[in-house]
């Protein structure tokens, strides 16, 4: 094989490889095939072409992803972390144009050993990749041809068979479900609530009300409901409809007369008080986490959906519809559509989601209340460079100066 160097979006190396006629005899060096027969899981299958069928020493039997646009992916447990020095893939018919070989030590976070975006299909055999990690991955991202998916016949790594290291504990969930998985929803749900509220527990927020001087008056409950947004007016008509003569009703009027401004006129000094004590109540809390997921959350997995986003980008949909509201979150997307395509549309998912990240950054700086940007930069853009697309534990980040962890 031959090789040269390039540039892949955000920032990382790619190697694009100019397969020459000559073909490298296996068994060539000292390495032994550490992947023949492992473990395999796929992020979808197509008429029963599981994943295992892609390391089992047979290049007639293959892996078949679904059909469409978007970012696949085949993943083998070498059952310990283990050296991988070479990676031998054989693809099917549906190949990929632009595709990642990356290893990793705990199945979340995973470090690039290979990349390209000039795949050609037949046979890529990757050489001197120098990697360590309990898991294999194939991360297609792109594919070379209009219609179908992805198709590997024979995926084989390459290691000393001494070299094998100490164990990693094996992950654990639906590893390709999005946020309509509830762990992984809850797994958003404790982002949003680092940022929103400065803990993990965001069944604790309930009760949250200040007005963090960002000109939207109080902010309060599970996902910062502002007085001056019109969405903390409505949770309170809702709780008043569901119970009427709460603490709460009686601001109704001076709620709608502070709409769209950063007035106190007619809350203070009783209102925080009154939101903490509705807090307790059941039925307040469940019209905060229906208003949260009818304005936030529910908008933002259609549209993150759409436009072929696994659950990274379904959970950067959200947190920006949460801050910006989900007209904020289209003008986002627009904004990075200038630059990058989405995967529906035939675009590689992590540079687009780069493009995007990098317009919600500029949308954030456009107020000072939101001038700290590290719920995107030290957060979401930390699990995008690990290629933690699936939003899979352990998560590990930092907001406003503070670290948080998700086993």
């Amino acid at each position: 094989m031959h090789f040269r160097t390039g540039a892949l979006g955000g920032g990382v190396a790619v190697v694009v490889c100019v397969p020459l006629a000559i073909a490298v005899a296996v068994g060539a060096d000292d390495n032994v095939v550490i992947s023949k027969g492992r473990p395999a899981v796929a992020s979808s299958v197509a008429d029963g072409a599981s994943a295992t069928r892609a390391n089992d020493a047979s290049t007639v039997t293959r892996w078949v992803s679904v059909a469409g646009p978007g970012t696949q992916w085949l993943r083998v447990d070498l059952g310990a972390v283990q050296r991988v020095e070479r990676v031998r893939l054989h693809w099917a018919a549906t190949y990929a144009k632009t595709y990642r070989v990356q290893t990793s030590a705990d199945g979340a976070n995973w470090t690039d050993l290979y990349a390209t975006r000039a795949g050609n299909g037949g046979t890529d055999d990757l050489k001197q990749l120098g990697g360590t990690g309990r898991y294999l991955r194939v991360l297609a991202t792109q594919r070379a041809r209009a219609t179908g998916g992805y198709a590997l016949a024979d995926v084989r790594a390459y290691g000393p068979a001494s070299k094998v290291l100490s164990a990693a504990a094996p992950p654990t969930g639906s590893l390709a479900a999005g946020l309509e998985n509830r762990p992984k929803k809850e797994h958003a749900l404790e982002l949003i609530s680092s940022a929103e509220n400065s803990t993990l527990s965001w069944r604790r927020s309930f009760a949250y009300i200040e007005d963090i001087r960002d000109g939207r008056g109080y902010t309060a409950g599970v996902v910062g409901f502002a007085s001056g947004t019109s969405d903390l007016l409505a949770v309170v008509a809702e709780y008043a409809r569901r119970t009427p003569g709460n603490g709460l009703a009686r601001y109704l009027p001076a709620l709608r007369a502070v709409d769209g401004s950063d007035s106190h006129a007619g809350l203070d000094p009783g209102f925080p008080a009154a939101w903490r004590a509705a807090a307790q109540d059941p039925v307040f809390q469940r019209v905060q986490e229906n208003a949260r997921d009818t304005y936030y959350f529910l908008p933002a997995m259609r549209l993150a959906k759409g436009d072929g986003l696994r659950a990274l980008g379904q959970f950067a949909y959200f947190d920006a519809a949460v801050m910006h509201g989900v007209s904020g979150l289209r003008a986002i997307r627009t904004a990075a559509l200038r630059t990058a395509k989405t995967p529906a549309q035939g675009g590689d998912e992590l540079t687009y989601l780069n493009a995007f990240l990098d317009a919600r950054v500029a949308e954030m700086r456009t107020e000072a209340a939101h001038a700290d940007v590290s719920r995107v930069e030290t957060a979401q853009r930390q699990f995008l460079r690990r290629s933690n697309l699936d939003l899979s534990a352990p998560l590990n980040w930092q907001v406003y100066g503070e670290a948080y962890r998700i086993d």
